[in-house]
């Protein structure tokens, strides 16, 4: 089971500031328009897990995706840097790195018009 990476610690008087990418309330809305889009091609139920501290170490939020032929988790997507990650969760096989969330759900099923976007 592939696990998000740990943001590192920085000392408090540094003033680099990691870019990472976030998983927002319009990535929220358009995952449920792409799962409700999608439900008559197998996928059944999405999971948004947040951000938790664990022992000063942040796990970085990620979505988990359910299809209707297996009862754990199919897919799961996370931020990597400024990409999203696309990973076949079962099996914690890479699947591919996207440039846009919309991209990353778009390779797992594509219910909505490629190049769709999320209200701003």
């Amino acid at each position: 089971m592939a696990k998000p990476a740990p943001l590192p610690d920085l000392p408090a008087n540094s003033n680099v500031v990691p870019l990472r990418l976030r998983f927002l309330p319009r990535h929220r809305e358009y995952l449920l328009r792409w799962l409700d889009a999608g439900t008559a091609m197998g996928l059944c139920d999405v999971d948004v897990a947040p951000r938790t501290p664990t022992d000063s170490a942040v796990h970085l939020e990620h979505v988990l995706v359910w299809v209707r032929e297996c009862a754990d988790p199919a897919y799961m997507i996370r931020p990597e840097g400024m990409r999203w990650l696309v990973v076949d969760h079962p099996r914690s096989h890479k699947l591919g790195s996207f440039s846009s969330f919309e991209a990353a759900l778009h390779c797992i099923r594509p219910v909505l018009a490629h190049g769709a976007t999320v209200a701003a």
